[in-house]
Order: structure tokens, then sequence, then C-alpha cells
């Protein structure tokens, strides 16, 4: 690649449009490429040498490629964004006067994935960016939504021709940007687009894969756990078995969630993928050890905040709760527990909570269905049901 000129390089360019090989100037298009890096590529004003060997509207897409090659070569990614944002609204024009093709779909994932990508690094160049946090972005996600109206307006039924075959990969990019300047909210349209697709199940399951991760991710924020070890569990089980680094990033959500429905992960998963700071936590909640959870939770709360699960982990402590008066239930064996030994219990770990402290743990159990039975106001006592009183986890979900 170092020896090829830059009219050869435009040449290949040119056969590659003519032949429709979108696969082909993908590759050419790309930031990540290899053209990329050398200098031959990185022109300031390459119209002269482009309208030589390039025609529209290819050539304007290539101009504003390599003025995006020179300007990250000076590290000048405000300026690299701006072209790349008018290369996408370009390029969407295109894609909108191909009717009846979908052939430069490859083309489409990779300038908007670029976009996102340099985006991200002018977020971070931008000066005052401590004024509105996330604007580039935003504006960026503004330019993929362009790319996916021009997807999802295509009817055409065979899977083969329209162009509504590429609205996941968008989706994901989409998904991406959300996440990061966190507006969750605008990603439930785009949910609902892929779920209404005929071809939801068609789409590449890498794409999939990437999909159902942050969907989990979105109904774990929205507590809704059953959905979120779901799509996570989906995500984790078909990421593909070299990819560890995704497969830890996806046990990052899903371990907590697991334990949040009863479930038990084990020691091997974790250290295999680098969690195992969840081990002590999973034995801490299982023992009902209070203290414990409270110390790894002050421990691990940079790791925690910065995965966005500190509230997560913080919701297992009730589970925490429900497993320390089961074992007060099992020391006493007796149905009528009084209130008093369970908070002794509590305290014992270090929780400094007084009587009325201790009833409204136990009636948020109750409510919650992790303990069967009532309180007993008057005799200061939790009466709890004969028959499986402490009922498994697994079993509420």
């Amino acid at each position: 690649m170092a020896f090829m000129t830059l009219a050869h390089f435009l040449q290949i360019l040119d056969r590659s449009w003519r032949n429709q090989d979108g696969n082909k100037i993908a590759q050419f298009m790309s930031l990540r490429h290899d053209h990329a890096k050398y200098p031959n590529y990185q022109v300031e004003q390459p119209e002269g040498l482009v309208d030589r060997f390039l025609t529209s509207p290819l050539d304007e897409l290539v101009c504003l490629h390599l003025k995006c090659l020179y300007s990250i070569s000076r590290d000048d990614f405000l300026m690299a964004y701006n072209l790349q944002s008018q290369l996408i609204q370009s390029f969407t024009k295109i894609l909108q006067a191909q009717k009846d093709e979908n052939w430069a779909l490859p083309i489409m994932f990779t300038v908007c994935s670029d976009l996102r990508l340099i985006a991200q690094r002018a977020e971070k160049q931008r000066v005052g960016a401590s004024e509105n946090p996330g604007e580039i972005l935003e504006k960026a996600a503004e330019c993929l939504m362009g790319c996916f109206r021009v997807c999802a307006a295509d009817n055409r039924s065979a899977e083969e021709d329209t162009k509504r075959i590429g609205m996941l990969g968008l989706v994901n990019q989409l998904f991406k940007v959300y996440f990061r300047i966190n507006k969750l909210h605008l990603c439930k349209p785009l949910i609902r687009a892929i779920e209404s697709s005929p071809f939801k199940e068609s789409f590449p399951l890498g794409q999939q894969v990437t999909y159902r991760y942050f969907v989990g991710r979105k109904a774990m924020y929205d507590s809704n756990y059953k959905a979120a070890d779901e799509y996570l569990t989906y995500a984790f089980q078909n990421c593909h078995r070299t990819s560890r680094k995704n497969k830890r990033l996806i046990l990052i959500y899903l371990v907590p969630i697991k334990m949040l429905l009863g479930y038990v992960p084990s020691r091997y998963v974790l250290e295999k993928y680098d969690v195992i700071q969840f081990w002590d936590l999973v034995q801490a909640v299982c023992q009902g050890n209070l203290r414990l959870f409270d110390e790894l939770l002050e421990q691990h709360e940079t790791f925690f905040i910065k995965c966005g699960i500190y509230l997560i982990v913080d919701k297992l402590k009730i589970v925490a709760y429900r497993n320390l008066f089961r074992k007060v239930y099992l020391i006493l064996n007796t149905h009528q527990i009084p209130v008093e030994s369970l908070q002794s219990a509590l305290e014992y770990l270090g929780q400094d909570v007084d009587l009325d402290e201790t009833q409204c743990i136990v009636a948020n159990l109750i409510y919650d269905g992790k303990i069967k039975g009532y309180i007993s106001h008057q005799h200061r006592k939790v009466v709890v049901s004969k028959q499986n009183p402490f009922p498994p986890l697994t079993s509420l979900t």
C-alpha cells in the first residue's frame, strides 16, 4: 500500500464504482485502512487530481475523504468531523438516488462508523466542551439518522434488494452515540423499528449480538431485568468465542442481572473473562454478609460507576438481606421470628439500624415476594409461612 500512488488509488476507486463493488470502495474509504496513515493520501486540496480520474458523484466523496485524512494527520479532529459530516450528507443523497440498488450499503457502514469515531475525538478536542458536552456526537447522530431514514423508507420486500437490511448496522452506531451522551430515550423508536422488521432474523449475527447487548443494557436501566437477562444472555452466548474483550463487556452487565434474578455465576467464567471482582460480591450476597458487601461496594465503587452498574449492584443488597434473614430463621428454627433477632443480626454485620428500619427492610422483602409472611407489629415478630417461607429467587422471575 505504501508504494501505491494516489493516481493508482483513484483508478481503483473509479473501477470499483463502475463495477458497483461496495466492499472494495468501503475498504478504500475507511479511515482505518492502511492508506490513511501515508502522507501521499493526506491532501489538503485534492480537487485537481481527483477530477482527472473520477466523475460525479464519487469525486466529491473522495475529495472529502482525502481532506479528512489531511485534517486527522494534523490532529484537527474538529475539521475532520466537519468534512466527514459533509461526506455523509453527500453520500445520503447518493444512497437515496439509488432507488433499486443496495450495493452501496458497505460504504454506508464504513463512513458512518468513521464519523462516530471522529466525533468522539472532536468532543475531547473541542474548546469549552464543558458548556455543551455531547453536542458534536448529537449532531453526528443526526447525520446517521439521515442514512437510517433512507434505508427504512425502502419498501422492497426482497432481502437481497432492499436497503432495509442495512438498518441494524446503523441502529448499532446510533446506540453507541446515545449511550455515550446518555440519551437512551432516543433508542426506543429504533428498537421498535427493528423489532417490527420482517428481516429481524436475517441481519448478520454480529450485528444482532451488538443490538441485543445495547437493548439488554437499556432494559437493565429500565428495571426490566427479565428482558435484560434474555438479551444479554443471547449476546454472550452468540458473541464469537475469540472476542474475549466483548464477552467480558457483556458479562459486566449480565452478572449483576443474573444475581438479581437468583442465579449464581461460576467462578470459572468470572476468572476466564477477567471479572473476578464479582466473585467476592457473589459470596457476600449468598452468605448475607452485609459487612463484606458494603466493603466491596466501596472498594469497587469507581469500577461500578464507570460501567454504569453501581445502582444495579447496590440493589443486590436486598438479596443479601433475604439470605441473612433466612440464616436467622434456620438458626432459631421457628416461624415466628422476633424482629429484635433480625435487628441484632444486622447490627452484628455493621448495619446501623433501629427496630423500625429493620421492620421496613422486612416489609420490602415481603412485598417483593422474597419472604412469604407478615409482620405482627403487636408482638414485634415476623411470622413466616410454614411452607417455603424463603422461595428461591429464580421462582420469582
